[in-house]
């Protein structure tokens, strides 16, 4: 669904998926810089809603995905995963439940299939699950505040808050949300690639597993009841290591190109992974996320593309068996 702020002069769209929404609009370093400080919001509403309603919803998703969902409070955004059963990542979801039904965005193409298996699924349980895509758009705001003192703006009715994420009613989006000044989509992706956030489609294909990308924790729970990939999860986790692990570029600044999605990257000169993202920081300059094997060394130069980049470990090598992920090697949690 094409965003009427792609009409704003100076709009230039982003690249597919995202070509609903604009990448820029004529200034993305002082946007990136803005978006951070929280004085501009993104428009992401190529993103598609989903909306599960009924008393069993909780404990039925808590069944069916990664993430322990049955204690969920209500405005407590998190993150889940639908795997395979070979525990392969199919569908990664960004919810809050508002104490009347969860509210999910997913990636652009995905909220039908995602409907269509839940529907599937719900057998005699009381729930509901409808696609809102059409109603609800997706916008980013760091450090989103509602109504307390020192906010920047108060969200509009029917407006649901998920974290750093609104849920706008789509015919408000080009009025704005509070009036904030416009970020394109490509600040996001610069500050989302610094944090080290995997992007479904991007940092992943299809043999990703959760460990492999460092979704244990924020989007899989490890301690809750039996759901489909399960067994894999728990298998890697208490015996083995993930084949692969996602590592943070910094790429040669001399280089005219950034590397697209899925670039190879060589390790002298053999292909040894994938590029998942790639932008320019209003800071560290080039900078990408990429999947590499589990035995590259974590100090190797690398190439993705023709770019030269050194690495910053993400995942470690030794991940699995029960191995945690830093904390301290995301920048920013958000």
């Amino acid at each position: 669904m094409r965003s009427p702020l792609l009409d704003t002069p100076g709009a230039v769209a982003a690249e597919t998926p995202d070509a609903d929404v604009a990448g820029h609009y004529g200034d993305p370093f002082a946007e990136q810089r803005a978006f951070l400080t929280g004085e501009a919001m993104v428009d992401r509403s190529n993103r598609e809603v989903v909306r599960i309603s009924g008393p069993d919803r909780l404990s039925w998703l808590n069944s069916l995905s990664s993430q322990k969902l049955d204690d969920l409070k209500p405005g407590q955004a998190t993150q889940t995963l639908l795997l395979d059963a070979q525990g392969r990542v199919e569908h990664h979801l960004t919810l809050v439940d508002d104490g009347e039904a969860v509210w999910a965005h997913v990636e652009p193409g995905t909220a039908a299939e995602l409907v269509a298996f839940l529907d599937k699924m719900r057998f005699m349980l009381r729930v509901e699950v409808a696609d809102v895509t059409s109603g609800y758009a997706v916008v980013s705001v760091v450090s989103v505040v509602s109504g307390d003192d020192g906010a920047r703006f108060t969200l509009p009715e029917g407006a649901i808050l998920v974290g750093d994420d609104v849920l706008l009613p789509r015919d408000l989006l080009a009025g704005r949300l509070g009036g904030l000044r416009l970020a394109g989509l490509w600040a996001y992706e610069a500050l989302r690639i610094e944090d080290h956030r995997p992007r479904l489609g991007f940092e992943t294909d299809h043999k990703t597993i959760p460990h492999e990308v460092g979704w244990i924790g924020t989007a899989l729970h490890l301690s809750k009841g039996c759901y489909k990939g399960q067994e894999t999860v728990a298998r890697v986790h208490n015996l083995g290591h993930p084949p692969r692990r996602l590592v943070f570029l910094h790429l040669d600044g001399s280089a005219d190109t950034l590397p697209g999605h899925g670039a190879p990257v060589l390790h002298d000169g053999v292909e040894v992974g994938f590029v998942g993202s790639s932008a320019r920081h209003h800071e560290l300059g080039p900078i990408a996320l990429a999947v590499v094997k589990r035995t590259v060394p974590v100090d190797a130069t690398l190439s993705a593309g023709e770019v030269a980049a050194s690495q910053e470990v993400v995942v470690p090598p030794d991940a699995g068996r029960n191995v945690q992920i830093d904390p301290s090697l995301r920048r920013r949690i958000r």
